[in-house]
């Protein structure tokens, strides 16, 4: 209502995000409508009231101002002038993404430069981990260690024996493959009995650890990243560090030897149920019988296949309970940042995994092993 040189709005009713839909079009009209003197929102018949209506009454206000009124609020109880008082006059600009800044050579090394420190910031991480769980488990067990037996073999239990299935259904099949694409192509050759040394090799130096380990990496060091990380979110982390105890310790080392005594045996394990694969296949598809099977795999298997194949485990073990452990440290207080780390850790450890094979392949090769 107006009258004496200036307004009056008189507000009454539930002033709620549900409520306030009908009235939208009316205080645009009220904002933009010009005009002289004071105005004076009532709102003693305000009954109640949230932010989506305080922030309608905080525009009328300062549209009113900055047309040079002076706008007051009237009636209502204090809880309720003290929300529309506590609004900013307006509400603040999403920040506009601006992009990278700076020349050509900025722009193009900038991302590489982050990269690096983040591989830096990895590297120093995982080497704390390291340091940190052997030292804060003190390498001892019994009263006053940092680790427990029994925690160990709770682990070893997780991440070695409920793998079991898998890794044999995995193995077996992968074997299988194997053995029948090599058999398919070396029949050309009338050379079908080499599909054993195919198999045998490149299973006991390459394909059983490196497959083993991808498995374990997606489905062991996503789990231990995503307890580490959830310990992390309740604070619970915290709270072993104020009663003096090494989080890393008590946490991280058991699952490191769980890992590292864990992923030998499931090689070994992946290693016959591959072996086996082959033998089916190869009697099925190309009629090799067990007793030559067996013979011709003694023959072109020795001591350095096995060997090659069951130094690289404990190695691959180690690197995927630290990439693990360092993704779970970075969790933040949000489910979203969980989600990333673990996808991360799953990432990152089967490119470690990959990479050191590579790195062992060269070196095996290097000094003719």
């Amino acid at each position: 209502m107006s009258g004496g040189g200036g307004e009056r709005y008189v507000l009454a009713g539930e002033w709620r995000g549900t409520t306030i839909s009908s009235v939208l079009s009316d205080f645009e009209r009220l904002e933009k409508q010009g005009g002289q003197g004071r105005v004076e929102i009532d709102l003693t018949s305000v009954e109640g009231i949230d932010t989506a209506g305080a922030w309608l009454i905080r525009r009328l206000l300062t549209a009113k101002s900055e047309q040079g009124r002076e706008a007051v609020l009237v009636g209502g109880e204090g809880p309720i002038q003290e929300l529309v008082g506590v609004l900013p006059e307006k509400a603040p600009a999403p920040p506009r993404d601006q992009g990278r800044q700076g020349n050509l050579f900025q722009r193009t090394f900038e991302p590489v430069g982050e990269v690096m420190v983040a591989l830096g910031a990895d590297f120093y991480a995982a080497m704390h981990i390291l340091g940190s769980a052997v030292r804060g488990a003190q390498m001892k067990f019994g009263r006053g260690a940092g680790v427990s037996p029994a925690s160990v073999v709770t682990h070893i239990d997780r991440m070695g024996v409920r793998a079991v299935p898998i890794i044999v259904l995995m193995s077996f099949l992968i074997g299988a493959i194997i053995a029948q694409q090599g058999a398919f192509q070396l029949r050309y050759f009338g050379a079908e009995i080499f599909v054993v040394d195919l198999v045998g090799i490149l299973q006991l130096r390459e394909i059983g650890v490196l497959l083993t380990a991808i498995m374990i990496a997606g489905r062991s060091g996503s789990a231990i990243t995503a307890e580490i990380g959830s310990m992390k979110m309740r604070e619970e982390i915290d709270a072993l560090t104020v009663i003096g105890l090494n989080p890393v310790g008590v946490l991280i080392f058991p699952r490191l030897v769980a890992l590292t005594v864990a992923l030998p045996l499931l090689t070994i394990v992946a290693n016959f149920a591959a072996l086996t694969g082959a033998a089916v296949v190869a009697w099925a598809y190309s009629g090799i019988t067990l007793d030559t099977y067996l013979s011709r795999l003694h023959e072109a298997v020795d001591h350095t296949s096995v060997a090659s194949g069951m130094i690289k485990a404990p190695f691959m073990a180690l690197c995927i309970g630290i990439v693990a452990a360092v993704e779970g440290m970075k969790v933040g207080g949000s489910a979203e940042s969980l989600g990333q780390h673990v996808t991360a850790s799953v990432v990152k450890a089967i490119f470690v995994v990959i990479l050191m094979d590579a790195l062992f392949a060269i070196f095996y090769s290097a000094i003719d092993f």
